[in-house]
């Protein structure tokens, strides 16, 4: 049997340390939490809910680092069973929430425990199951990778912790680490993030629900994305084409001063909607701009959110049936 992750020596900043330190948060929370009443002390219990409610980092960093990594092992278990587990808790704070939102300390009294104890059995289960099994089977790299990518998550913590491992910064431009890959780079470009083949981006291009039309820097038409439900209609004979000439007479100098603009540097957005045939378009202009801030040419982005201005509350469900 493998022994409990906490009784294992971690250096300061790995991962699994940093989840180690917020549980200790947690559990000081849960304590104070329970030992609250929402009937007579209803701002005390709102303020350490909230707190409490910041373990949605921790979900969200085991569930797009941590699993992750595992599954690149074979083990897809954590990534079914345990990311229901915290569906399951994130309802239930969505509920108490709710009931604060409503001035309800009856109902608050009632669903605390339910979420104190599911919380104590995550953590459990965390530090006899998950956590052994991950040192076991993740190496070095893999941690260093992994805690790389928490940055932008972020931690429950009111200091981020200490680098992992503990050196110098080095820029990202600047790093030049060899990772392994779990795919093919066969006939793929590099991006900015991530490697795709020529037919994939033509794939993406197409799929997207969005017009999209790149100007270069000299004004020409160098690109549109051919999808299968276009906002406004584009021909081949558009690419080489001058800007100025694509556009209806009535808004070309509205065109030529946004170009204007974004060369000079002074806009780098514009935005304007139209209705069209009994549609509402929203149509974008964005700036290019090369690393050194060069003008680059401009994307014009339109898209028909007449579907998406009727979205109201949530929908969590599928319904396909």
């Amino acid at each position: 049997m493998n022994p409990t992750a906490n009784t294992i020596a971690l250096p300061e900043g790995h991962p699994i340390q940093v989840y180690f330190q917020e549980k200790e948060i947690i559990r000081t929370l849960l304590a104070e939490l329970t030992t609250t009443s929402p009937i007579t002390e209803i701002q005390k219990y709102t303020n350490i809910f909230n707190q409490l409610y910041t373990i949605e980092k921790r979900f969200a960093r085991k569930e797009n680092q941590l699993f992750p990594f595992l599954e690149k092992k074979g083990w897809n278990g954590p990534s079914q069973g345990m990311w229901s587990f915290h569906d399951n808790l994130r309802e239930q704070f969505r509920l108490i929430r709710y009931y604060l939102k409503t001035n309800n300390p009856e109902k608050i009294s009632t669903n605390t425990p339910f979420l104190v104890d599911g919380i104590n059995r995550l953590l459990h289960i965390e530090e006899t199951v998950l956590f052994p099994n991950a040192l076991d089977l993740l190496k070095e790299n893999d941690w260093i990778t992994m805690r790389a990518g928490e940055e932008e998550i972020g931690w429950m913590l009111t200091q981020p912790p200490v680098p992992y491992p503990n050196q110098e910064y080095i820029n990202p431009s600047q790093d030049f680490t060899q990772r392994e890959l779990p795919f093919s780079l066969e006939n793929t470009s590099h991006y900015d993030e991530g490697h795709m083949t020529v037919e994939q981006v033509n794939l993406l291009f197409r799929t997207m629900p969005l017009d999209l039309t790149y100007v270069d820097e000299n004004d020409k038409v160098i690109f549109y994305n051919r999808g299968e439900e276009r906002v406004f209609p584009r021909s081949a004979g558009i690419i080489g084409r001058e800007v100025k000439f694509c556009h209806p007479p009535k808004s070309v100098g509205t065109v030529l001063k946004i170009l204007d603009e974004f060369r000079k540097g002074t806009k780098s957005e514009s935005s304007f909607w139209i209705n069209y045939k009994e549609r509402l378009i929203y149509i974008r202009y964005f700036a290019v701009r090369d690393n050194d801030k060069n003008y680059k040419g401009v994307i014009e982005m339109s898209q028909d959110i007449t579907d998406i201005k009727k979205i109201e509350g949530e929908k969590r469900l599928l319904d396909w049936e």
